[in-house]
């Protein structure tokens, strides 16, 4: 599907505005991002990118923010409206915030966020 940047980011703010309160407590030193597409070519819809609350007994003060990424190009196509691709960015919003939070890839499938 075709959409504007500025309507994808739309979607991605409002999909945040959307997401359970105890996903988004505690967010810190935390940024969200929109790329076009993966640096390694692949299908990935987003990415975290930074040190998960459970590692972050040496992180401080001075520190780069982590990063939440989402990929407009691979999410738009693989959904057909507006619609389905809000579901996707909410979903991929969720499962990168789970990685931010600790969750393992594999315990983020079993809850149904990946």
């Amino acid at each position: 599907m075709n959409i504007s940047e500025d309507r994808f980011e739309a979607l991605v703010e409002e999909a945040l505005d959307q997401l359970p309160e105890p996903l988004l407590h505690g967010l810190d030193n935390l940024i969200f991002v929109v790329e076009e597409e993966p640096e390694d070519g692949s299908d990935s819809l987003g990415w975290y990118e930074g040190t998960s609350l459970t590692e972050r007994d040496q992180y401080g003060y001075g520190q780069l923010p982590d990063r939440v990424v989402l990929f407009q190009g691979p999410l738009t196509r693989m959904c057909t409206d507006e619609d389905e691709l809000y579901d996707e960015i909410w979903i991929t919003l969720v499962h990168e915030l789970g990685h931010y939070h600790g969750i393992e890839e594999a315990d983020l499938h079993r809850l149904g966020w990946g």
